[in-house]
Parts: C-alpha cells; structure tokens; sequence
C-alpha cells in the first residue's frame, strides 16, 4: 500500500519500483505475487478505508506499508498520521500478514521541529511494533535531479532500482 512514490507517478507502471520488486521476488526463486495496492495522492486515512476490502481479497503474506507522505505535505495532524498507520499494521496483522513499514521524510522546509517529529512517528511505531527497520524509500538520492522528476518530487525511472535497493533488506528476512 502505498502513494504515487509506489504507483510509479509520471513513468509507466512497469517500470515502477513495485514491478522490479516482482521481478526480483521471482528471481530468487519465491513463489509470491505482488499487488500493487498504490493510489497517487493518497493519505494513511485512504489507505485504511481500503485495507479490510484489499486484505480479504487479496489474503497477503506480508503488506508494504509506504505512505504518510502525502498527510504530511498537507500538514495533517501527527497524531492522526499515527493512529491511522497502527490501525494499518495492527489490521494487517489481525490477517496473518507480516509487515513492512517504509518511512516517509518531509522536505526541510516544513521546519525542523515538525519534520523531526514526524520522522519520529515511524521511528517510535516501528520500536512498539517490533517492525523490521526500513530506510526511507529515497534515501541517498532524494535530492540528486539526476534522478527526480521536473516536479522536484517524483522520482524517475532510473530512481526506480534504487528504490527497491533501499528496502530490499528489510523485505527480504519477511519473505
């Protein structure tokens, strides 16, 4: 589950960090499927109205969780960004499903105190869940235009196996 970082926005699907994720998945020789559950745009409150419906269709194994972003860069409440995405985890596990969250970082410009403390939201849910530690999905190129889209926010297709690469070590211990 996740926002237009995981919906592969402005590039095509295939190309998308997800698809790779499938591919790599097959690769290695697991016999998962993945579903790309991703909305551009959407907020952990979307996310959650959709989980019940997504997880008894689907029945996974494990769900990504990477959002949070788009709650942030509206200045939603912190604390709805948190219980929104307990209620993900906690329902996800209710399902059998192990989990994976991804966290999200906010440009410096929306202050260092509220930046530090919604980073601080994924940091503090992933101790009280016992959750395995992800880095941020853009970590170590989330400035580099090299690999951003003329949005400044978006990643391009040559960001994609980077993306992957970034959360390939947590995922691969649940699978």
């Amino acid at each position: 589950m996740g926002d237009s970082l995981s919906a592969a926005y402005g590039i095509d699907v295939d190309q998308g960090w997800v698809a790779k994720l499938q591919q790599r998945i097959t690769a290695a020789g697991h016999a998962y499927r993945v579903v790309n559950a991703s909305i551009s745009g959407e907020t952990t409150g979307g996310a959650l109205t959709r989980l019940e419906n997504l997880l008894t269709q689907h029945t996974p194994a494990i769900v990504i969780i990477e959002l949070g972003a788009n709650d942030g860069l509206r200045g939603l409440a912190l604390e709805h960004l948190r219980g929104n995405l307990a209620a993900i985890i906690e329902t996800s596990r209710a399902h059998d499903a192990k989990v994976l969250l991804i966290p999200m970082r906010l440009p410096e410009n929306y202050g260092q105190a509220f930046t530090q403390r919604f980073r601080a939201v994924y940091e503090d849910l992933a101790k009280e869940y016992a959750l395995p530690a992800s880095p941020f999905i853009l970590q170590g190129f989330a400035l580099n235009p090299r690999f951003i889209q003329e949005d400044g926010v978006h990643p391009k297709r040559e960001a994609q196996a980077l993306m992957l690469e970034n959360i390939w070590p947590s995922l691969q211990p649940l699978l």
